[in-house]
């Protein structure tokens, strides 16, 4: 097991970092603003301590959550217009840095595209980059699910994005970035994962990552050592 010294190492000679996105690039979780924003916060907010407790795969959890909110296409868009993605203080700066570096960074998120891509273009990430869950709608816009063949709507699909990065582009040292428990098991094939309690703090995640967080800055500074 790598010690907190060489994750340090790993992460200052990173060539690819991807970043979870709810309530780590993001404030928020998205999932849940959208359940608010269509009338069952509170029912959604329960089924998600549920899948919390580890006794749901993902993919049932996100099938149960979205059978209940059904959103529509212009409900997605308004709360994306009404309600855009609060960034983590520090997010935009280090990320910039990253790319000044060099860096490629990705967004590997088990929400949603459309909030995604938002969230990835106020931070010069490309589209391409991003990999998230899809919302599928009828011709009038209703709800017609999600698109079950993406690698993040699975347990273990950060990992999968992961490992399809390093077979396409060779990364040598890929870094993943994250609040949760599907961050953290994504290290393997990720070389280095960092825990991220800046928006919340999950005590799994605290317990066990040996490199934790609480603000973007404290990344910045280890950038700059060099």
């Amino acid at each position: 097991m790598a010690s907190l010294l060489e994750l340090k190492e790993i992460f200052r000679n990173a060539d690819a970092v991807c970043f979870d996105v709810d309530s780590t690039v993001i404030r928020e979780e998205g999932i849940d603003e959208l359940a608010k924003f269509c009338g069952v916060g509170d029912a959604v907010a329960e089924m998600t301590r549920r899948a919390m407790g580890g006794t749901v795969t993902f993919k049932a959890a996100l099938t149960a959550r979205l059978g209940l909110i059904r959103p529509s296409y212009e409900q997605v868009q308004k709360l994306i217009s009404d309600h855009p993605p609060q960034l983590t203080p520090g997010i935009r700066e280090l990320v910039n840095r990253l790319h000044q570096r060099g860096v490629q960074v990705f967004l590997v998120s088990g929400g949603f595209q459309s909030i995604v891509e938002h969230v990835a273009l106020q931070l010069n990430i490309p589209t391409a980059n991003v990999f998230a869950n899809r919302l599928k709608f009828y011709f009038n816009g209703e709800y017609a699910g999600f698109d079950e063949t993406q690698p993040t709507a699975e347990s273990g699909g950060k990992g999968k994005v992961i490992t399809h990065l390093k077979e396409q582009f060779h990364f040598k040292n890929v870094v993943m970035i994250g609040d949760g428990a599907t961050d953290m098991e994504a290290c393997p094939p990720a070389d280095c994962f960092i825990g991220f309690g800046g928006n919340v703090i999950r005590k799994q995640v605290k317990e066990k990552a040996k490199w934790y967080i609480t603000h973007f800055d404290e990344l910045l500074k280890e950038l700059e050592e060099r």
